[in-house]
């Protein structure tokens, strides 16, 4: 289709994608009675943070990327079988 391309995406864009696609291939190797809520609560996290956060706010997003990979490398771990949700108040962020 012509005219019809996606717009590129900037580094952080594509390191948010990237990380939001880790956590749904880790959850799949998670049992499938806890996969449906770890997926509710990845996704329910990225859509809040994509509202709350101010797309120009590079280093809150950058903070972000850093918790998220650091919860990414945890969930990735045998014994780990859930993911809790943790609200950071504003006043924390760098």
């Amino acid at each position: 289709m012509v005219g019809s391309r996606a717009p590129k995406l900037s580094g952080i864009q594509k390191q948010v994608l990237s990380l939001y696609r880790g956590f749904l291939r880790t959850t799949r190797s998670k049992p499938p009675e806890n996969r449906a809520h770890i997926e509710s609560i990845i996704s329910g996290e990225f859509r809040k943070n994509s509202k709350l956060i101010d797309r120009k706010d590079f280093l809150h997003i950058e903070y972000l990327i850093r918790r998220g990979k650091k919860q990414l490398d945890q969930l990735k771990t045998v014994d780990s079988v859930t993911l809790s949700s943790s609200n950071v108040d504003d006043s924390t962020k760098p």
